[in-house]
């Protein structure tokens, strides 16, 4: 039974095929893309994705395991300074794989694999587009609720300000309504006084 046997034997002795990927990972490392055949290409895949997950990490045992597989000092060092940093919003998926066609010697398959998203500068990559969009459009909404919330207020004062112009003319006219009764009611008892003096005298 080939119980857990997975993966490619690739025609080569287990020590010969560990060190066929190792090379492989580390001129992908390097050179951050190789041509070779499809079936190599899909296990230096593997490969060199664990090999990635360990360097995001960044610990002193991680870059060790690393040192254990890839002996080259200079490579593991890109690895974990320019490499696994631009992977760290990433979970997997580090690599592609482009088929070229069949080569002419012997008609076999090639391939390309190379890095995804790999920045020469050394920039770290952006987030995707879509969590950009969402940080975005966040942002937009607060502000354009925070004018929504500014406008509903002015109109409010507005209204109130409107409301006292017209509470304040009718007020005005009750006033002088009982200025103006105030004076006759006054005037009543001295007509009043006037006549019984005419009528006594």
């Amino acid at each position: 039974m080939r119980h857990r046997k997975d993966g490619r034997k690739l025609g080569r002795t287990a020590s010969h095929r560990k060190a066929m990927l190792a090379n492989m990972a580390a001129n992908l490392f390097l050179h951050k893309q190789i041509r070779t055949t499809h079936p190599k290409a899909l296990e230096a895949r593997r490969f060199a994705e664990a090999l990635i997950t360990k360097a995001k990490k960044g610990d002193l045992h991680s870059r060790r395991m690393v040192l254990k597989v890839i002996p080259q000092k200079d490579i593991v060092k890109i690895l974990f300074e320019e490499i696994a940093p631009q992977y760290a919003n990433r979970e997997g998926g580090y690599t592609r794989i482009i088929k070229l066609g069949q080569r002419k010697n012997d008609a076999a398959a090639v391939s390309l694999l190379s890095l995804v998203d790999f920045d020469p500068s050394g920039d770290v990559a952006a987030k995707s587009p879509a969590k950009e969009k969402k940080q975005v459009a966040a942002p937009k909404a607060i502000e354009e609720a925070e004018v929504v919330e500014e406008a509903e207020v002015v109109e409010e004062a507005k209204e109130e300000a409107v409301e006292e112009v017209e509470e304040a003319p009718e007020k005005k006219p009750e006033a002088s309504a009982e200025d103006a009764d105030k004076p006759a009611e006054a005037e009543a008892p001295e007509t009043e006084e006037a006549e019984t003096e005419a009528e006594k005298s």
